[in-house]
């Protein structure tokens, strides 16, 4: 509503999306997800509970490391 476009995650493993797990599959996600962070002005990281896995800080590493701001759901401990 705010004229942001939003692009976000096509599969999700970790709540049952178990086609993530398939031969190749995450690989091929990892790699969408950096193309993706670089058409992206900023991320914005849903860290439920303070959790961020070990994918999604090699993605917010590739977003800082790219100049790309970073903002989070919950505040960082």
């Amino acid at each position: 509503m705010e004229g942001n476009i939003i692009i976000s995650v096509g599969l999700f493993g970790h709540s049952g999306d178990v086609e993530v797990w398939a031969e190749g599959t995450k690989e091929m996600l990892d790699d969408m997800h950096l193309r993706k962070i670089d058409l992206a002005d900023e991320i914005f990281v849903i860290n439920v509970g303070g959790y961020i896995g070990s994918s999604t800080k090699t993605e917010i590493e590739y977003a800082e490391k790219t100049g790309k701001p970073v903002r989070y759901l919950e505040e960082r401990m």
